[in-house]
């Protein structure tokens, strides 16, 4: 586990790394500068929730009341191992000093459990159910900032962005759907200064796990996936008659095939797969009929010929993306996109369904004009130079918010060769 995601090395004494926090905290308030014992994580969570202007005195907002909560909760799915998460998890919640909270992937607080005594001080800074607790709503969080960064992480007292939340600590996962990769919300627990421990992240994490893989169980008749986002090599979950239950980590040329065999349902001759992976180039037909016969052995009779097709329907995270964009959400689209597709790919067929993605989902960003999903795209190593995007959010931002990435943006143009433009002038 990375030493960034935990909240205080071992032998950290926590009063006075509280006592140093503090003064941290109030010198980016007041003059924008983040320096030790600051770590890397909370000071651009710090960052995102200052362009989100939230105000360190704020207290999270009810979106969610009453019947639209129940109704919100008894749909979602982790309704389904709320059970899970109170068996692993509920003996810390009870034991005096505690809670156990789950919320949805906008950070909206599905069930908030523990003693009587301390849900009452929860409720002093709206920790309820019902209330936003994405970073943009609440500051920087564990729930919230597991939802922005997509990764287990602690939070330990005054880390936290918001004043009113800083007596608190808390250790919190995302749970993702075990097919689909989609993020559903977040498991966490919210209590005293020891949750900081590595005990505590540890746990969260493993009951994050446990329930993605008990909601695999309860869905036995998905789909098979392929997760071939950001990754050289595919991930294939199904169950595959010569890889057991899955995942199984296919070669790059399998991967390859199965992602294009899986963007036309209806089949590809052997002449038109072979120029969706090789293009031009002079491929004796044996060598793409070679790695067809070792796929075939991989997929059984998933894999039929005459043409080459899938005879069962494959989803991939290119489709959980290009669904959510279909849909008119972005910030969903943004969340599941994990890099690029097959990003070390030469194929033809590949580069023209990556670059497809890409263009659709940065189009929708630029469009939609939220700073902070314009700010989660720049930060990317795939965006980072992402001229148009740095132009969108500069303009986006508030004109007090705008001198870093104003910065950033005359040197991307100067790089171009571009020269500068007055911010917020039109192009």
């Amino acid at each position: 586990m990375l030493k960034q995601w935990l909240a205080l090395e071992t032998g950290a004494d926590p009063a006075e790394r509280t006592v140093a926090l503090r003064r941290a905290h109030e010198a980016f308030l007041t003059g924008g500068e983040i320096g030790a014992p600051v770590r890397s994580l909370i000071a651009d969570s710090w960052r995102r929730s200052a362009r989100a202007a939230v105000g360190p005195d704020h207290v999270a907002g009810v979106d969610l009341a009453e019947e639209d909560l129940r109704a919100h909760r008894e749909a979602h799915p982790l309704a389904r191992v709320m059970p899970l998460f109170r068996e692993l998890l509920g003996t810390i919640a009870e034991d005096g000093a505690h809670l156990l909270s789950v919320c949805d992937e906008h950070g909206r607080m599905l069930w908030v459990e523990g003693p009587p005594q301390v849900r009452r001080r929860a409720e002093r800074m709206n920790f309820v159910p019902g209330a936003r607790w994405d970073e943009a709503h609440a500051g920087t969080n564990a729930p919230g900032t597991v939802l922005a960064v997509g990764h287990p992480v602690q939070i330990f007292a005054a880390e936290h962005y918001c004043r009113p939340v800083q007596p608190w600590s808390c250790a919190a996962a995302p749970v993702r759907d075990p097919r689909t990769r989609r993020l559903l919300g977040a498991v966490d627990i919210t209590g005293g200064d020891h949750l900081a421990s590595p005990h505590s992240l540890a746990l969260v994490q493993a009951t994050a796990r446990a329930a993605e893989a008990q909601l695999a169980s309860l869905d036995p008749t998905a789909v098979p996936v392929l997760e071939a986002l950001g990754r050289d090599e595919a991930l294939f979950h199904g169950g595959l008659p010569a890889g057991g239950p899955g995942p199984v980590r296919l070669g790059r040329r399998h991967s390859e095939i199965l992602l294009l065999l899986a963007a036309h349902p209806d089949g590809l001759s052997g002449d038109r797969l072979a120029l969706e992976l090789y293009g031009e180039r002079d491929v004796n037909p044996v060598t793409l009929r070679a790695e067809l016969s070792r796929l075939r052995r991989l997929l059984g009779p998933l894999l039929a010929s005459r043409p080459y097709r899938l005879t069962t329907r494959v989803a991939t995270d290119l489709d959980t993306v290009a669904d959510a964009l279909t849909a008119g959400e972005p910030g969903t689209a943004l969340a599941a996109y994990r890099g690029p597709l097959l990003p070390l790919s030469d194929a033809p067929g590949v580069v023209r369904l990556r670059r497809a993605l890409e263009d659709r989902l940065r189009r929708a960003l630029v469009a939609h004009r939220d700073p902070e999903l314009l700010d989660t795209w720049v930060r990317s190593p795939w965006g980072e130079d992402d001229l148009e995007v740095w132009e969108a959010l500069v303009d986006a931002l508030p004109p007090g918010a705008r001198t870093v990435p104003a910065a950033r943006l005359r040197a991307l143009r100067d790089s171009y060769g571009l020269g500068s433009r007055a911010v917020g002038a039109p192009r």
